[in-house]
């Protein structure tokens, strides 16, 4: 009989330029996204002792490059590989990820779960500028872990879906001050700060607020643009702005970075 060491995460690498996370379970080892060349994503699993070919399933959120990048290369190198998108990410991904083997691409509806044995992938709609964009959370053993990104703002129906999940990958996209004052064109400021854009970091602080329970135990900050955030800032504002509410930021939970590079050591989910 197979020990049940509980559910793993590890956020290989987050920043708007790229996007994966790693999360095992005794009887499955999956991804989130894949938004890196096939060597990049080579690198982080090995920098947690970690193999692709033991990957059984990728789940995609949506077909921007920072989040797709690698899932040609990926599935065509693994063939035990199952991809899950919905059809409407499947349709709208790039040419330039190549030919897609057709026999493991898996549809994967908007508010449905899909069950692969001991662990359960529910999905959930975001409000983002892409075809169909969709986020992920899983369940195993009594524990949940929840990631949200891309996404303009949380709406009670996002909120109510993960409310009181054990950890959460949160997007903190940018500051809005280096986002006004940055090098970014008009249009571009104007579609990162609108209703399908991404969260700032006081916006990422309020959806914590809104969402995080008393099982939760970690929250890491995501998605983090290199032009127009830095992890100090995005941390000590989420910080403070949670601490403010009373809430027990380094006693109740506690707050991690990502970094666009550098994987984060494996976690296990509601330890």
């Amino acid at each position: 009989m197979t020990e049940d060491f509980g559910m793993r995460v590890s956020v290989l690498a987050s920043s708007s330029s790229g996007n994966a996370t790693y999360i095992e379970t005794p009887g499955h080892k999956v991804l989130v996204d894949a938004g890196f060349s096939g060597k990049k994503m080579t690198e982080l699993m090995t920098s947690i002792g970690r193999d692709l070919k033991d990957v059984d399933s990728l789940f995609i959120t949506h077909e921007h490059t920072d989040h797709c990048k690698g899932v040609g290369v990926l599935a065509r190198r693994y063939p035990n590989l199952t991809v899950y998108a919905d059809q409407g990410t499947f349709d709208a991904l790039p040419a330039t990820l190549g030919k897609l083997p057709k026999d493991r691409l898996k549809v994967f509806e908007t508010g449905t779960t899909q069950s692969l044995g001991d662990l359960d992938v529910e999905s959930f709609g975001v409000s983002h500028d892409a075809a169909a964009p969709q986020f992920y959370q899983f369940h195993h053993a009594g524990k949940r872990f929840a990631i949200l990104t891309d996404t303009g703002y949380v709406s009670d129906r996002i909120a109510g879906t993960i409310r009181d999940a054990d950890a959460y990958v949160m997007e903190c996209n940018h500051d809005l001050e280096m986002l006004r004052m940055g090098p970014y064109p008009w249009s571009l400021k104007q579609r990162i700060l609108s209703d399908v854009g991404h969260l700032s970091n006081e916006d990422g602080a309020n959806a914590i607020m809104d969402i995080i329970g008393l099982r939760t135990k970690r929250v890491y900050l995501g998605h983090l643009s290199p032009h127009n955030n830095v992890k100090a800032l995005a941390h000590i504002t989420v910080a403070n702005m949670l601490k403010e509410q009373g809430l027990g930021v380094g006693y109740d939970f506690d707050i991690f970075d990502t970094d666009p590079a550098v994987a984060d050591p494996l976690f296990t989910v509601g330890a």
